[in-house]
């Protein structure tokens, strides 16, 4: 059994913000792959896929970005799910629009959804995906990641929610090492 789950903020107000970027691709997987997020539990919205016999939970967090860390861990705990089963998916600031980065480790890179995950896991050994949303000095940090992508920004977003979707299918079958090598 797999979890995929994507960070952002719920509610309507934050649909499509830059912060919500972890939910958009988590929206493309879905789309992909004909699964509805018809189950609230644990503190996230999520569906199961079936992929060859196994189960694969994909997830949106439903808590606040600040505090996915309890989402994940209690879809984990709830399903039984190890850290080298989680994938999560998650905007960074210090990527540009158009940049993926997939990692099987390493810190929060200030990313306060990653940095709850890792605090509540104990461990930076997490796999992530994370999309490139840049940054804009002249806004404030919290204005700007709560911000809307602009029309141009929007047409690159597109390609990378397809490419992302596409890692997270690959890994399906895959070691999460050569998911990096092939979508890095």
């Amino acid at each position: 059994m797999k979890l995929i789950v994507g960070l952002g903020n719920p509610g309507t107000e934050y649909e499509k913000t830059r912060h919500n970027a972890g939910f958009l691709l988590i929206d493309r997987l879905c789309e992909k792959l004909d699964v509805v997020l018809d189950k609230n539990k644990c503190r996230a919205l999520y569906g199961i896929y079936r992929y060859k016999g196994d189960k694969i939970i994909i997830a949106k967090s439903m808590t606040y970005m600040n505090l996915s860390g309890q989402a994940v861990s209690s879809l984990m705990h709830f399903y039984g799910i190890g850290v080298e089963d989680l994938i999560v998916v998650h905007d960074d600031l210090d990527l540009p629009v158009g940049k993926l980065r997939l990692r099987s480790q390493g810190s929060s890179g200030g990313q306060k959804g990653m940095g709850s995950i890792i605090q509540q896991l104990g461990t930076s050994k997490i796999n992530r995906i994370r999309i490139g949303i840049s940054n804009d000095r002249s806004i404030e940090t919290v204005d700007y990641v709560l911000g809307k992508f602009s029309r141009e920004e929007r047409k690159i977003l597109d390609a990378v929610l397809d490419k992302g979707s596409d890692a997270l299918i690959y890994s399906f079958d895959h070691d999460f090492d050569l998911v990096m090598s092939k979508f890095n």
